[in-house]
């Protein structure tokens, strides 16, 4: 069991959230969560969590049948670009303010409240005590937003969500969060609009690594997708590696496994198994570039 490094301090702090809401038909008033965004409303630094799993967007079908997915797909992009061009006041993910006061912040909520979709509401503001930005984050997603699921094998991750958990508290206990990209944007090597994103990227020695989740439990066709998003980074980054964690290690005899290893192989990516996911990264740390990397 991961737990946080003993230097981390555990003041408690206040934050604010805000759950974003899809309501595709007004006149019923009929809504469902699909996000949640949360801030410290003194210094700015913020988290935002929004959807991304098959099993999630099908929730929201099943809800609503004539959802627009296209619009969902493309709303982590279009708030993160609102965060850019109101965000001269906060250093991106660095919380600190470069300028203004907390009121900078209640500003920008009210700007998103009156300019947000009509389709897409911020529920009222809420506050919390914590003492980490990102446990609360997923705490308060896997409380209002993440479908709920019947309880799995201890220790057995078996969706991204559950994958990515763990390797976020690996880079923690390693000290190298700060360091590391965190959603990098696919689109910046292939063509506007690609929705994908990679977990994780860091610099090291003149190299570029790229480190993805994949739930082959859930979604072994996602191997594809990262192969073909491998070819594309590599046609900018030539000097680049790839990593992909697996939700279970992976096994020849499963034909299942076989053709993801085989892609991964074809593709030129490393596949580790969630489960040795630590010491990967503890042998990763010395290389790593000093310094934090802007996301």
């Amino acid at each position: 069991m991961i737990t946080e490094a003993p230097e981390e301090s555990s003041q408690q702090r206040t934050f604010a959230y805000r759950i974003l809401r899809y309501t595709p038909n007004l006149v019923r008033d009929e809504w469902v969560n699909i996000g949640v965004l949360v801030f410290d409303p003194q210094s700015g630094e913020r988290r935002l969590r929004l959807i991304e799993e098959p099993a999630e967007y099908a929730r929201v079908r099943r809800l609503h049948p004539e959802a627009d997915e296209s619009l969902l797909r493309a709303l982590r992009d279009d708030l993160e670009d609102r965060f850019q061009r109101f965000g001269e006041v906060f250093r991106d993910n660095g919380g600190a303010r470069a300028g203004g006061n907390g009121a900078d912040w209640l500003t920008l909520l009210g700007k998103w409240d009156d300019t947000l979709s009509n389709v897409l509401q911020l529920a009222p503001q809420k506050g919390v005590f914590a003492s980490d930005l990102d446990a609360e984050t997923e705490r308060v997603y896997a409380e209002r937003v993440a479908p709920q699921r019947r309880a799995a094998s201890v220790g057995a991750p078996n969706s991204r969500s559950d994958t990515r958990k763990h390797c976020d508290q690996v880079w923690k206990l390693e000290r190298l969060w700060q360091r590391i990209e965190k959603g990098v944007r696919l689109e910046q090597f292939t063509f506007p609009g690609d929705p994908m994103r990679i977990d994780y990227a860091y610099r090291k020695n003149g190299t570029r690594g790229f480190v993805q989740i994949l739930s082959v439990s859930r979604a072994p066709g996602d191997a594809r997708d990262l192969a073909y998003a491998s070819e594309h980074i590599r046609s900018k980054v030539p000097s680049s590696e790839f990593t992909a964690v697996t939700d279970v290690l992976l096994r020849t005899e499963d034909k299942r496994h076989n053709f993801v290893l085989e892609t991964l192989r074809d593709a030129g990516i490393e596949a580790i198994a969630a489960d040795g996911f630590a010491v990967w990264v503890h042998k990763l740390r010395p290389t790593i570039q000093e310094g934090k990397v802007e996301e």
